[in-house]
């Protein structure tokens, strides 16, 4: 395993939350044997605790915990950080992975699962934050939204839009190619990977959660216009 691992990836702290020792366990070990540094916590606030003082580049989430679930956890992060966040969870439903989008995690990966699949999510979801952090572009500008891609803010008007790392990617991609419909498929190799190929759940959710942040009525979109079928573009202004 540690032959894959990228040296984009060297010394990234991972933020282990999960009430179970096992799972603990074997995380914390596979983690540290592929080279990461791993904090570890087993409730929502000793997680919040162990943020503070390690900063962590990646959180692996639990959804079933005592005190403070794993929506809710996830929720509070968002509202200061847009550290990517894969949940870990026994919960397989399209609604339970609909729900943990909506509250803000980045990818969701149902228990039991396999090793290197797990590894390969944590390895796409730093190296995509790392490449996006270092694409240094001017401003986009659409109507009343202005992306500024150096520092990684959105806004609308005088409001400032707090989207989540992945919905931030998204954005960004379909503002950089503004005016060009862009395939499902394209969308989710480029933003979330290629493991992602045909993942159409996943990017509606997320779509629709950009959306409401941004204030875009679907049926009558200011930015981001939907091609049934196809894809999605970014109006690209006049």
């Amino acid at each position: 395993m540690g032959g894959e691992r990228n040296v984009l990836d060297k010394k990234s702290t991972i933020l282990v939350v999960d009430d179970d020792e096992r799972t603990q366990h074997m995380l914390n070990s596979m983690l540290r044997l592929e080279g990461y540094r791993v904090a570890v916590a087993s409730n929502g606030s000793e997680a919040l605790e162990q943020f503070e003082h390690e900063t962590p580049d990646l959180i692996l989430l639990d959804i079933m915990m005592p005190e403070i679930n794993g929506y809710d956890l996830c929720q509070r992060i968002r509202q200061f950080s847009q550290v990517p966040i894969i949940m870990l969870t026994a919960k397989e439903s399209e609604e339970d992975m609909i729900e943990g989008l909506d509250v803000g995690a980045d990818d969701y990966v149902t228990k039991p699962f396999l090793a290197r699949e797990l590894l390969a999510r944590i390895r796409a979801s730093l190296r995509r934050t790392r490449l996006w952090d270092e694409r240094p572009s001017p401003p986009f500008r659409l109507n009343d939204l202005v992306i500024d891609f150096n520092n990684h803010r959105v806004q609308r008007g005088s409001s400032e839009i707090c989207p989540t790392a992945t919905e931030y990617r998204l954005l960004s991609y379909l503002a950089q190619n503004a005016g060009r419909v862009l395939t499902a498929d394209t969308i989710l190799n480029m933003v979330w990977g290629e493991g992602y190929y045909g993942d159409v759940h996943l990017l509606q959710s997320t779509m629709a959660n950009l959306r409401n942040k941004l204030g875009d009525n679907a049926r009558n979109p200011k930015y981001i216009l939907t091609r049934s079928g196809i894809g999605y573009m970014m109006r690209k202004e006049a």
